[in-house]
């Protein structure tokens, strides 16, 4: 048997739900397609007792048995294992300069994203992790960066997402409310583009 997989996915597909076939089994005209799909085909034909092929209408009487076939199988197993491969994502070191991943152990990957909520920055690998666990919740999540440390209230344990003008310092919404209260406040983005444009 070849070690690589067959290129021709299409010919792997099944006929009739067009997806890589799932225990692919054989009719008796020859042609192939999952085991389930065919299965339930000819459970609708029951009634009538006669069952035909999908593809070349052949008919059988009584319902045929299905073999597994073996080879298709095997086949179709290389092709998921390539897909698989393909889909890997390259793990890229981290080096001089690059924010390491926080969750890698051993050799740390160089981290994708930073979760402002979490504190920790994430590889391609364990990011995808981050937002299984989280599915519903909505983290706030950049580009990885060193300082996330220096974006968080060490008071309240939040993002600064104000500027304080008054002060002239980043801030967090719950510092507007005690600290810094009735102070000159805007969003740190628009004090960012204000200053962006001033320069």
């Amino acid at each position: 048997m070849a070690e690589a997989a067959p290129n021709n996915y299409e010919l792997f597909t099944c006929p009739i739900c067009l997806d890589l076939l799932r225990d692919p089994v054989t009719t008796n005209c020859g042609h192939t397609y999952c085991k389930g799909c065919i299965t339930s085909c000819w459970d609708r034909e029951d009634q009538k007792g006669v069952y035909s092929c999908p593809q070349c209408r052949q008919t059988f009487t009584p319902r045929p048995v299905l073999n597994k076939n073996n080879i298709v199988a095997e086949l179709v197993e290389q092709i998921k294992k390539t897909r698989i491969q393909a889909a890997a994502p390259v793990a890229c070191t981290a080096g001089p300069g690059d924010v390491e991943c926080d969750v890698c152990t051993g050799t740390k990957l160089k981290a994708v994203k930073s979760c402002l909520d979490c504190l920790l920055s994430y590889c391609k690998t364990h990011f995808k992790a981050h937002n299984d666990v989280n599915p519903g919740r909505k983290h706030s999540v950049i580009d990885a960066t060193g300082q996330l440390q220096e974006r968080i209230c060490s008071h309240h344990k939040k993002v600064f997402e104000i500027f304080c003008r008054t002060d002239q310092s980043c801030i967090c919404y719950l510092c507007t409310m005690d600290k810094h209260k009735g102070h000159d406040t805007v969003s740190a983005a628009a004090e960012r583009t204000d200053k962006q444009v001033s320069t």
